[in-house]
């Protein structure tokens, strides 16, 4: 059994450079690689294009990278609770492709089973379809949206074995399994990182042959993203 355990976050980022594209998982601020891109901010990785379904919020998560002008490309979904993003936006410091969230998770997905494009109705008719090929099937329009082609994708489970098999917990199940094995390399973070057969079989949600490294996160804030407590 190859084992592809990780001791440390710096060895499992180990190959990143600037100017790389980048997959990064998570929905809001769940199920975020959080160690991976502390790591990140502190290799100071310059010209990244981060391909993520948000942008995480000013002082947190994908945000951090932003603060620190590191990325200069957003390929996300939603990007509604990061003041930062939206001044460099507006500003035109940062390029920014905005995906209906279907579409992102599918491009991932090809990318993930070797797929070079998808065909969606979604964006046909719109800006998003603009300059695409697009195509009829059975009297409906589709627009057809390549396959992602990124340097190193970063996932954060919740268990995983020294084999890179995977469990994901709860809402963390989002573009986390979509992302292992889209990219050149994958690098899965986990809370708990366990001896090979030590998980159940039919638990596992990503095998291992999808992961190229993994390590054991440290610490985990899991901050939420907006809070609402009921009045007394």
């Amino acid at each position: 059994m190859i084992n592809k355990k990780i001791d440390t976050v710096s060895q499992a980022l180990h190959g990143v450079a600037n100017n790389m594209t980048l997959m990064l998982g998570g929905f809001g601020l769940c199920g975020i690689p959080e160690n991976a891109i502390a790591e990140l901010v502190k290799l100071g990785v310059k010209g990244l294009t981060c391909i993520s379904n948000n942008a995480g919020v000013d002082d947190f998560g994908l945000g951090l990278l932003l603060q620190n002008r590191q990325v200069k490309k957003m390929i996300s979904s939603y990007v509604g609770e990061n003041d930062e993003f939206e001044r460099q936006m507006l500003s035109g410091e940062l390029d920014v492709e905005l995906l209906p969230q279907g579409t992102l998770a599918e491009r991932c997905r090809a990318a993930q089973a070797g797929f070079p494009a998808i065909y969606t109705p979604a964006g046909y008719g719109t800006e998003v379809a603009e300059g695409k090929e697009t195509r009829d099937f059975d009297g409906k329009m589709y627009v057809l949206e390549h396959a992602f082609k990124a340097d190193f994708s970063f996932v954060k489970a919740w268990k995983g074995d020294e084999a890179g098999n995977l469990i994901f917990k709860g809402t963390a199940r989002n573009f986390n399994p979509n992302m292992c094995g889209a990219a050149k390399i994958t690098v899965a973070e986990v809370e708990e990182l366990l001896p090979v057969g030590a998980l159940d079989p039919n638990q596992i949600h990503i095998p291992g042959i999808f992961v190229q490294r993994i390590f054991e996160g440290k610490t985990y804030e899991k901050r939420i993203e907006q809070r609402t407590v009921r009045q007394k």
